[in-house]
């Protein structure tokens, strides 16, 4: 019976992976995971399902959840991110483990997205157990070596603190709806937004003068002593001298030349709590690469822990390459003795060659012939 017009498409979203981009995937993730296993991180997985108590409780935008229900009518979700269910794994089946630990993961996660893209590949780390400046440094340093490894040009990571965010509007002392209103413009970076509210609402002038500046205040060390003139909340402070630790250790990691001071960022998932970074790169409209502090993640599933970590959109990336050919194989064996070529073939396989043989009997001009069209780069024939 034939299939439907809809049972010969995919979900909006969702893609399908041909050869060669999956051998440019594949090459691209092989090479980060080595690089992540070198710097002293574990490989991890996690169910691709979660139940809905574990992701919704943390999370800010359940409606850009896929949900589905077991057959005991709980809810499940695709997970959307990685970082979560992997603080309910160290939790559950990893406490009491040697903090800190270092774990890494490749998977595909799932979630609504204006992109019209649901299905994202990242690979990332976790860093679980240091509340040190210089466990932030570490990620955002291994980050930018990923990013290196793997071929992208002109990348630029743009680093922040969610306490500049809080300390400002503490010391501000907006209300709770215009500081909801504000918050979602600047985590879009929707400044004509931003503007307009603020121009709405009637603050006072200097109030309006610091939420205008705040979005486009990014650069180097030196504009941390703006904020520092604008407010001296204790929370502040703090954010401010975490940034400046930071920033001295990316030097010293040899990667301060590909991170700027931004201090707008605000991360869309709620659980971040300090240091937030974000990697960009030309062409693409969105962050390839999004992390930051989480410290009180862990304290939802019984352990306080503090952590930070950091995931890249593999996907995003591998778009952006240019492209490579599928892992071919190198041998093409024909012949008129079906079990000769059968014998032949396996005896190359063992010895490590790859080797395609052929079905049918083919004669020589056919095989050559074929052997053109596939890419083959020896042809043999078994008499």
């Amino acid at each position: 019976m034939p299939r439907s017009s809809l049972g010969l498409r995919i979900p909006e979203g969702m893609h399908d992976i041909l050869p060669n981009e999956l051998a440019l995937q594949d090459q691209a993730e092989d090479s980060v995971l080595d690089l992540f296993k070198a710097w002293a991180y574990q490989k991890i997985v996690t169910p691709t399902l979660e139940y809905g108590a574990c992701i919704e409780p943390v999370e800010e935008e359940g409606d850009a959840f896929f949900k589905l229900f077991d057959r005991q009518g709980h809810v499940l979700v695709l997970r959307p991110e990685l970082t979560t269910p992997i603080a309910r794994m160290v939790s559950t089946r990893m406490r009491g483990g040697n903090l800190p630990l270092r774990l890494c993961y490749s998977a595909d996660v799932y979630r609504y997205s204006k992109s019209h893209k649901q299905e994202f590949r990242q690979v990332g780390v976790e860093l679980v157990g240091s509340a040190s400046p210089l466990a932030d440094a570490e990620v955002i340093a291994l980050a930018c070596e990923a990013l290196g490894r793997i071929s992208v040009r002109g990348f630029q990571i743009n680093l922040g603190h969610m306490g500049i965010f809080t300390g400002i509007m503490d010391e501000l002392g907006v209300s709770e709806t215009f500081r909801i209103n504000y918050q979602e413009k600047l985590a879009r970076k929707d400044f004509v937004g931003i503007e307009r509210l603020v121009k709405e609402c009637g603050l006072e002038g200097r109030v309006q003068e610091i939420l205008l500046k705040l979005p486009h205040l990014h650069g180097t060390e030196e504009m941390l002593g703006q904020v520092l003139e604008w407010s001296q909340e204790p929370i502040l402070i703090k954010a401010v001298e975490v940034l400046r630790q930071v920033y001295h250790y990316l030097r010293d990691f040899g990667v301060q030349d590909k991170v700027s001071l931004d201090l707008g960022i605000l991360r869309g998932f709620s659980y971040y709590t300090g240091a937030v970074f974000e990697g960009y790169v030309p062409g693409v409209g969105f962050p390839i690469v999004e992390g930051g502090r989480y410290d009180s993640l862990y304290g939802e599933f019984g352990d306080d822990y503090p952590a930070t970590g950091f995931a890249i959109n593999l996907k995003a990336i591998i778009e952006q390459l240019p492209p490579s050919q599928a892992d071919l194989a190198e041998i093409f064996i024909y012949g008129q003795d079906t079990s000769k070529v059968i014998t032949e073939t396996q005896r190359l396989r063992q010895e490590g060659k790859k080797v395609e043989m052929s079905l049918v009997p083919l004669n020589q001009g056919e095989a050559e012939e074929l052997a053109t069209r596939k890419g083959f780069k020896d042809v043999y024939c078994v008499k």
